[in-house]
């Protein structure tokens, strides 16, 4: 793949002094930009490596590694400023170099920021793709029914007796801010095969289903996948088994959010749903009931207000009610054109119910329903899926 690389500079005799560095390749692509000129032509800065020439420049050259986060950027200076170097370190700059800095160095160090792009470059290319064969939508946000994606993909799984593996894929709630949009999915893409089903569920968050391996193949990918970042990326590890989809992803996200809230971070591994040895603490009604009590109080509850609080400051017309009883909690939000209803319920205690329905004024009504054991249930589980609640009404028009 042709390499693009773009200098920016203020200096024309620099371009002339880095191009004699470069040693480029006939396919190779080379951009030259005076600062100014940049805003007129970022289509030639996307997924191309940034050497930028911060000598009399340098707010300049920190604005453009925070503008460019992700990209990455080689900072040339003309002299190793150590307090400048921690600054463009700290701004994003993928490496800094000095004109101290030899020939054979500089294009060893030049490298790495070419592979970043060309992965860059590859993911750009897949998404195109998927939107084009419509899998994305155009905003290449989420998946469009990637239920049914997975739920057509479990179908050959099963009739052909293939082993795979499903996967929820999340950064750190704060580490996620310091990472470039789409880059995810770029490492992601990168190592894993053609035949993988990659599915961004909502921003920053993913589901990898993979064919013809096991979970102890999944885990060695995974380290190495992992160790690609900076910041913490969780996953959450399921063997394909008799699930149904919504089985998997349930307790993959399970699984997922167990090992964001460990105290190591460690992947966590879900066995067979129906698993013979797995033992339900839960073994009297007075313990179910104290169980889905404590459930209601310490999570269900405090989940439901957080996301009416979230919403009901961004959606103007629309009415939320929350309503908590014994053995059920349930969140209704009402539009001008459409009522929907988010509603867990514990029948006997034993078992959770959450039943989602959406019914416009056309008279189309859509339901669903999904069934947790109640340690399965958890606050981030239970946010993920209210999200998903309020991104299904809002891909229906309701919002």
């Amino acid at each position: 793949m042709a390499n693009k690389i773009v200098l920016i500079s203020d200096d024309s005799d620099f371009f002339e002094f880095i191009k004699l560095k470069l040693e480029l390749r006939k396919s190779d692509k080379l951009f030259a930009f005076k600062f100014d000129d940049v805003p007129a032509n970022l289509v030639f800065l996307e997924n191309a490596l940034l050497i930028i020439n911060s000598e009399g420049e340098k707010e300049k050259t920190l604005d453009l590694l925070k503008l460019f986060h992700g990209t990455p950027i080689i900072v040339v200076a003309y002299n190793d400023d150590e307090i400048y170097k921690r600054k463009c370190y700290r701004a994003g700059a993928f490496d800094f170099v000095s004109l101290l800095t030899t020939d054979t160095e500089f294009r060893a160090r030049i490298l790495p920021a070419l592979n970043i792009a060309s992965l860059i470059e590859k993911n750009l290319q897949y998404r195109k793709i998927l939107v084009k064969n419509k899998i994305i939508s155009d905003n290449n946000e989420v998946y469009i029914d990637y239920e049914k994606v997975i739920d057509l993909t479990l179908d050959e799984i099963k009739n052909s007796g293939r082993n795979a593996v499903f996967m929820a894929i999340e950064p750190d709630k704060k580490g996620k801010f310091l990472i470039k949009p789409n880059y995810i999915e770029t490492v992601l893409l990168a190592n894993i095969r053609k035949n993988d089903i990659l599915m961004n569920y909502a921003p920053d968050k993913y589901y990898l289903l993979m064919l013809d391996t096991n979970k102890e193949s999944a885990k060695k990918l995974w380290e190495n996948i992992s160790s690609k970042f900076s910041q913490k990326i969780y996953a959450g590890i399921v063997s394909v088994k008799n699930q149904t989809g919504i089985q998997l992803i349930n307790t993959a996200l399970n699984k997922l959010h167990e090992a964001m809230h460990s105290s190591s971070g460690d992947i966590e591994y879900c066995m067979n749903l129906n698993s013979s040895d797995e033992i339900s603490p839960y073994n009297n009604f007075k313990l179910y009931r104290k169980e889905f009590k404590q459930k209601m109080e310490k999570i269900i509850s405090p989940v439901f207000y957080s996301i009416r609080q979230k919403y009901t400051n961004k959606l103007a017309g629309v009415k939320f009610e929350v309503a908590n009883c014994d053995g059920y909690g349930e969140m209704n939000v009402t539009g001008k054109h459409y009522s929907s209803s988010f509603r867990i319920s514990s029948p006997g205690f034993s078992k959770i119910h959450i039943d989602i329905s959406l019914k416009t004024d056309s008279g189309k009504i859509d339901s669903k329903r999904i069934t947790f054991e109640p340690d399965e249930m958890e606050a981030g589980l239970l946010t993920d899926l209210l999200e998903q609640f309020m991104s299904e009404i809002k891909n229906q028009g309701g919002l």
